[in-house]
C-alpha cells in the first residue's frame, strides 16, 4: 500500500462510473474541523475522536490543529482502521494590520485586527518545503516563548501561595500536550496540581480564592471543565496575574498564511464567527456582502463555520448567500476547549441542522476529498497554484467527491 492510498484508487473516469453503480445517495455526516492532542483538545487521545465518530455515524473528519501536521499520521491511521474520510487542515492566528489600526474586529470577537485562518486539504504526507517548515517552527517557537512566561508567573502565584506548588514548563508537555502547550494546558496543570496536593474541598476553594487574588471559585469542583476555564480566565487572559501579551511575531499577516496554505497544496479558507448570544457580529462580518468582497480580494473562495456558536436561522441566512455565491462551505465542531461534547455538527443549544444544511457541508467536503484525491494523483485541485478556485468546476468535485468518500468509507483498509 502507498503512503496515501488516495493514489491507489482508480482514476476519476472509472470512480465516477463505480460511485454511479454502487451510489446509495446518501449525504453523510461530516465534521470538517477538529483539535486533536496535537495542539489542544477535549479528546484524551486520537482514537477517541474514531470512537465517537463510529457511534455517531460520522463519515468524513477533518483535523485542524494550529500550526502543526504532525498529527496529520496517526489521524489518517485511525481512519483507515475506521473507513472513515480524512480531512487534512491546519489552522493559523494571523494579523490584518490596517484592520488592526482601525479597531476593527475580524473573527476574535476581543482582539481588533486578530484573525484565525485555516487551510483545507492539505497534501498527505506533508509536502517538505524548507521555507514554510522554517516559518511554522518560528511560529511555534514564539507560541512557546509566551507560554514559558505564563509558567513563570504562575509560578510566582503559586509560590506565594503554598510553597510546595510549581509548574515546569517539560513536565506540562509532556503530560498534557503533544506539540504545543497552549493556555489551556496551563490551566489543566493548575487544577491538577492543587487537586493533588489538597484532598478536601475546602482546601481546594481556599486555594482557588488565594491564586484568584481574593476572587471566590463559582465553578463546580465536580466540573474539570468549568473550572480550567475559570482558572484560565482569571489567570492567564487579558487582565489576568499571569497573563502575558502575544508578541505580534507569533502572528503572520494574512497573506503569508495564504501563500502557506497554497505552497502546503491546501484550500485557504477563512472561519466565520458570526453571531453572539446577543446577535451581534464583529465589524469585519457585520455585512456579508462586504465580507465577500473582502474575501474573494484576497482570492478566498472557501469558509467555515462552527454552527453550535450560532442562531441557527442567522447561519442559514448567511450560508445560503455564500452558497448561492460559489463558494465551499464546511462545518466543524472544533473541541478546543475542555468538555466532550458531541461530534455531530449542531446550532447553537444542540438544534440539530437542517438537510439544505447538512447537503452544504457534505458537498463542501466533497470539494475538500476530491481536491485530495488529484493531489495524491499529481493532479491540480480545486485551487491552482496561483490560488484561484475552479468554481465553474465546482459541481464537478462535488461529482468526485462524492464517488472519493464513498469508495473510501467502503474500502476494508488496514492502517
Amino acid at each position: 500500500m502507498s503512503d496515501n492510498i488516495l493514489k491507489d484508487f482508480p482514476d476519476s473516469a472509472e470512480l465516477l462510473k463505480w460511485y454511479e453503480k454502487n451510489s446509495s445517495g446518501t449525504i453523510h455526516e461530516v465534521n470538517g474541523h477538529l483539535h486533536t492532542p496535537y495542539s489542544f483538545s477535549a479528546f484524551r487521545d486520537m482514537a477517541q475522536i474514531f470512537e465517537m465518530a463510529q457511534k455517531e455515524n460520522l463519515k468524513v473528519l477533518g483535523i485542524n490543529d494550529f500550526y502543526v501536521t504532525d498529527g496529520y499520521r496517526e489521524f489518517y491511521n485511525h481512519s483507515l482502521r475506521n473507513s472513515i474520510l480524512p480531512l487534512f487542515n491546519i489552522e493559523f492566528i494571523g494579523l490584518l494590520k490596517h484592520e488592526q489600526n482601525l479597531g476593527i474586529r475580524i473573527n476574535d470577537p476581543n482582539n481588533p485586527g486578530r484573525t484565525y485562518f485555516s487551510g483545507k486539504g492539505l497534501h498527505f504526507p506533508p509536502s517538505a518545503n524548507p521555507s514554510v517548515d522554517s516559518i511554522l517552527q518560528n511560529l511555534k517557537y514564539e507560541s512557546q516563548v509566551q507560554v514559558k512566561e505564563m509558567i513563570d508567573k504562575v509560578n510566582v502565584i503559586l509560590l506565594a501561595a503554598d510553597p510546595s506548588l510549581s509548574l515546569k514548563y517539560s513536565e506540562v508537555k509532556k503530560l498534557y500536550a503533544k506539540e504545543l502547550v497552549r493556555e489551556r494546558h496551563i490551566a489543566r496543570a493548575i487544577r491538577e496540581l492543587i487537586f493533588s496536593r489538597y484532598p478536601s474541598e475546602a482546601d481546594r476553594l481556599s486555594m482557588l480564592e488565594q491564586i484568584y487574588d481574593g476572587k471566590k471559585c463559582r465553578a463546580a469542583l465536580s466540573d474539570p471543565a468549568a473550572l480550567e476555564n475559570e482558572i484560565r480566565g482569571n489567570l492567564l487572559k487579558a487582565s489576568g496575574r499571569a497573563f502575558v501579551p502575544e508578541d505580534e511575531n507569533a502572528f503572520l499577516p494574512v497573506p503569508e498564511i495564504i501563500n502557506i496554505i497554497l505552497t502546503s497544496g491546501g484550500i485557504p479558507c477563512y472561519p466565520v464567527l458570526l453571531d453572539n448570544t446577543h446577535g451581534v457580529c464583529t465589524e469585519y462580518e457585520a455585512d456579508k456582502q462586504l465580507l465577500m468582497n473582502e474575501l474573494i480580494s484576497m482570492n478566498v473562495h472557501c469558509i467555515e463555520l462552527i454552527p453550535g456558536r450560532n442562531d441557527l436561522g442567522f447561519l442559514r441566512d448567511f450560508v445560503m448567500f455564500f452558497d448561492l455565491n460559489g463558494f465551499v462551505i464546511t462545518f466543524g465542531t472544533e473541541h478546543n476547549a475542555p468538555g466532550l461534547m458531541p461530534l455531530t455538527v449542531t446550532g447553537r443549544e444542540a438544534q440539530p441542522l437542517d438537510e439544505d444544511l447538512k447537503k452544504i457541508s457534505f458537498r463542501g467536503a466533497c470539494v475538500i476529498a476530491a481536491h485530495q484525491y488529484l493531489h495524491a494523483r499529481g493532479m491540480e485541485g480545486y485551487i491552482l497554484g496561483n490560488g484561484a478556485a475552479r468554481k465553474e468546476d465546482k459541481e464537478e468535485f462535488v461529482s468526485l467527491g462524492k464517488a472519493v468518500i464513498e469508495k473510501y468509507i467502503r474500502t476494508q483498509h488496514h492502517g
